[in-house]
């Protein structure tokens, strides 16, 4: 974590720039300090470190004492102690100051650092909090000279993960995750709190190996002391403010400031206290920030509070809907598309996702106290369509399809109920053909419906279970009898599974989005995905971060879950990994999300973290580990089974077993029916390690498509495996950039590895040569996702053999069973640790172990 702070920090530095690392409290820039100043003594460098303490902030030298202690500073004056700390920065060498909290500097030392640093020319690291906080004298002593700055941004849900496991010594499961994240706005020391006092007040638990949540609240009164110092500072009218914003929740700003005053709000703003988020009619929503602040004000609340200020802040603000705007002379759109994703990933994406989710909640709560007043399945439906996207209250789920009168309400509604009382008992554990009796009992109460009733079943089928062979029979009930838009939908998401995206886009195009009512919008999915499956990967980002726009700002999850997915699958396709992480890393701060979509939640972790499970030295966690344990292998959308990144994860050593392994999975993603998930399966495998087993199962594949595709892919692919090198070198010059662009660069990395693993140098040369002959033609291409070739897969065939007996033999035994002296085992040992980065001998024999056993 920070490291890429603290590299910025220390090239500045070496430029001779001052830098200041600007972050909030709790931000970790102190530890990005001590960082830089451990890096720069490794380097040979003198680092003068000094403190701020905010108890020292009127002691005269208490800054700058711990750096001259050689004399007594209250005896020489501001010029004098100047003299003496100029001495030492004059001293041989690379001389830096680095100053931590320099708003608790006091201001004698403030001038002997303005005076020193003068003279000197040294450079300055200071880290501070907002800088329109700040005094003259500070801002004079850190704005001399040139400058640059690191920010501190709140942690990403990947990094939060990280930091929560480090605490609590085992993995944390999603939600932990997702919630700690929330409640802290990503502030690092917030998070450690957090997780120390749930561990302290038994909120967490150990559970098979993962850290679960034992109830739905994180507040404690542990935390009050780290809270009650987060607001140490504000005065009495900052601190009436929170109050009221904590009892409010979420509100318009403009409804806010009549309650509050606009330059408390401001002052609030700029300490961090406040942050702000655009509706779907661009009205600014205030709240707390972080969220925790809000539970300690809220948890001392008298009950009618809450109801008095309601009152006083309810209003109703119309605007007009609001349609983003295209700029017309955009040079290159994807362009504009990647600038705004990485713009995006500064923001604070736990705070967002907090508004989202609180916003969410409290049309949820509105929602069921409605039902529960007259528990009509009119009233029914909107709680229960909540619950397709946003996270699962259980409680309320539960006692809604127990209680609510099936009397009322039309037959549609009838359908969209059972529809999702069968979905809850697959959530649950429940078999699909037992789950989805409920629709037919539906079917024979209302006839009209029986075809609606007959596509619904049908999805439930396909989607949980298999495609059926006889599609046709349901497909062939002609569409003039289908009274609803559902059955088209349905239609287009079996097609998509098949792989037929043409299909799928005439079947969703056939049908509005109110024509699917009161479904959720699953209709755009279908349409992003059907534009990737048929090569259009470009065309289908665009069109998946628009609907995602659309839905942030109609606070649907279930439409954020569904173009986050489509948008990432197109981005890893195009090799923009770090960008599909950003957006990703929003989806996972939301937390877990509903019925149906929690799949795709769990493909997003499995696809955050291939980078990982390809490049790093030794088998690593990955975001994958926060995934539903108990997935099945194949699922009817990629990385939706967990077998592919399993398969990716283990690290072939042998190519031809990795070929075998890769086209048994994909067989039976094919026997399915699962023929989307078997391509993308099979093109990932040929990218990162060909083999004649996976490409010949891609080109029948792909021959099953209503939609040709990746045609100049496949040609190289086959020349490839038929280690056709001249052919291969005519096909990358005379190659016409498409979507496949990075794929290609992929496949042809992935070829030179598999020449490397199989020990024929003169064919990874020439498959080198044409991975930079296409390098050349495309300097843009970004760096490939692969096997790393430096790692434990370049073990030679007698290093394996001597680490997979390490474990148990000494070199004596193993040097008399191999026919080999000592020395060579020895050697052959510490070249296998070498490569493998394992730590002991016991560890390569595991890791060794464990891959052959994989294949």
């Amino acid at each position: 974590m920070f490291e890429q702070e603290v590299q910025q920090a220390l090239d500045y530095v070496a430029r001779g720039i001052n830098v200041r690392i600007v972050g909030q409290s709790g931000s970790g820039r102190t530890s990005v300090a001590k960082r830089v100043a451990e890096s720069l003594e490794k380097s040979g460098a003198t680092v003068h470190f000094l403190t701020g303490l905010r108890t020292h902030r009127r002691v005269a030298f208490g800054g700058v004492n711990s750096v001259v202690m050689d004399v007594r500073v209250g005896s020489l004056g501001v010029l004098g102690v100047a003299d003496v700390f100029t001495a030492h920065l004059l001293k041989p060498g690379l001389q830096v100051v680095i100053v931590d909290d320099i708003e608790f500097i006091d201001n004698e030392s403030l001038a002997v650092l303005e005076a020193a640093l003068a003279r000197t020319g040294r450079p300055l690291v200071v880290t501070m909090g907002e800088p329109r906080m700040y005094s003259s004298a500070q801002a004079t002593a850190v704005s001399r000279g040139p400058e640059a700055e690191v920010q501190l941004n709140p942690l990403r849900y990947e990094q939060a993960g990280e930091l929560i496991s480090q605490a609590l010594g085992a993995p944390a499961d999603a939600n932990v995750i997702a919630r700690i994240l929330a409640k802290s706005a990503g502030n690092p020391r917030l998070i450690v709190r957090i997780v120390e006092t749930a561990i302290l007040s038994n909120q967490l638990k150990l559970h098979n190996g993962n850290w679960a949540l034992t109830s739905d609240a994180l507040w404690n009164d542990h935390l009050r002391g780290t809270v009650e110092t987060l607001l140490e500072g504000l005065g009495a009218e900052e601190i009436n403010a929170l109050h009221a914003m904590a009892l409010a929740g979420a509100t318009p700003l403009e409804a806010l400031q009549d309650v509050i005053h606009p330059d408390v709000l401001d002052v609030l703003e700029r300490r961090g206290f406040v942050s702000l988020m655009e509706d779907q009619y661009r009205v600014l929503t205030a709240a707390i920030n972080p969220p925790i602040i809000a539970d300690y004000f809220g948890n001392h609340s008298k009950p009618n509070e809450r109801r008095i200020l309601r009152k006083r802040i309810a209003r109703v603000l119309n605007a007009l809907p609001y349609v983003p705007e295209r700029d017309a002379a955009e040079p290159n759109p994807l362009d504009r598309v990647l600038r705004d994703i990485r713009s995006e990933s500064n923001t604070d994406a736990a705070a967002t996702a907090r508004h989202f989710q609180d916003r969410i909640h409290m049309r949820e709560r509105a929602f069921y106290d409605r039902w529960e007043a007259d528990r009509s399945l009119t009233n029914a439906i909107p709680v229960l369509r909540t619950y397709w996207g946003s996270p699962i209250d259980s409680h309320r789920i539960s006692i809604v399809l127990d209680h609510t009168q099936l009397t009322s309400g039309s037959p549609i509604e009838a359908l969209f109920f059972t529809m999702t009382k069968a979905l809850w008992g697959i959530h649950s554990g429940q078999n699909v053909h037992v789950a989805a009796s409920g629709l037919r009992e539906l079917g024979r109460r209302h006839p009209e419906l029986i075809n609606e009733v007959e596509m619904a079943a049908l999805f439930l089928q396909a989607t949980y279970d298999r495609v059926p062979p006889d599609l046709q029979r349901f497909f062939s009930n002609n569409d003039a009898g289908h009274r609803h838009g559902i059955s088209a939908v349905v239609r287009g998401m079996i097609e998509l599974y098949r792989f037929n995206p043409t299909a799928a886009l005439a079947a969703v195009d056939s049908v509005a989005d109110s024509d699917v009512e009161p479904f959720p919008r699953i209709r755009p999915f279908i349409r992003a995905m059907a534009l990737f499956a048929s090569g259009r990967a470009e065309e289908a980002l665009f069109y998946a971060l628009e609907r995602r726009t659309e839905a942030r700002r109609a606070l649907d999850q279930f439409g954020v879950v569904t173009s986050s997915y489509a948008a990432a699958q197109s981005l890893v396709y195009l090799g923009y990994l770090d960008e599909a992480e950003y957006l990703m890393s929003g989806v996972f701060a939301m937390g877990r999300p509903g019925l149906l979509i929690d799949s795709l939640y769990d493909a997003m972790l499995r696809l955050a973290g291939l980078k990982t499970a390809t490049t790093a030295p030794v088998p690593a966690g990955t975001l994958a580990s926060h995934a539903k344990r108990g997935a099945a292998d194949i699922g009817p959308l990629p990385g939706t089974g967990k077998g592919v990144f399993d398969l990716i994860s283990k690290r072939p050593v042998d190519p031809e077993a990795f070929d075998r392994r890769a086209a048994r999975l994909i067989k039976r993603q094919i026997d399915q029916g699962f023929v989307l998930e078997a391509v993308m399966c099979a093109l990932l495998c040929t990218c990162l390690l060909p083999g004649r087993k996976v490409v010949e199962l891609l080109r029948t594949a792909l021959q099953m498509s209503d939609t040709p595709s990746h045609g100049q892919l496949m040609a190289m692919a086959t020349a490839v495996v038929g280690q056709d090198h001249r052919s291969l070198g005519a096909l990358v010059n005379r190659y016409e950039p498409d979507d496949d662009l990075y794929a290609v660069g992929m496949l042809l990395r992935g070829a030179f590895t598999r020449c490397v693993l199989l020990n024929d140098l003169v064919l990874a040369a020439a498959m080198d040569r044409a991975y930079s002959a296409f390098a050349n033609r495309f300097p843009a291409l970004n760096d490939v996702l692969s096997f790393s070739p430096g790692d434990y897969m370049t073990l030679t065939v007698r290093e394996i053999e001597v680490a997979a007996l390490a474990g148990h033999r000494s070199n004596v035994e193993i040097a008399q069973q191999l026919g080999i002296s000592t020395r060579t085992v020895e050697n052959h040992i510490s070249n296998a640790l070498r490569k493998t980065g394992a730590a002991t001998r016991n560890s390569l024999f595991e890791l060794v172990r464990d891959l052959y056993s994989s294949q």
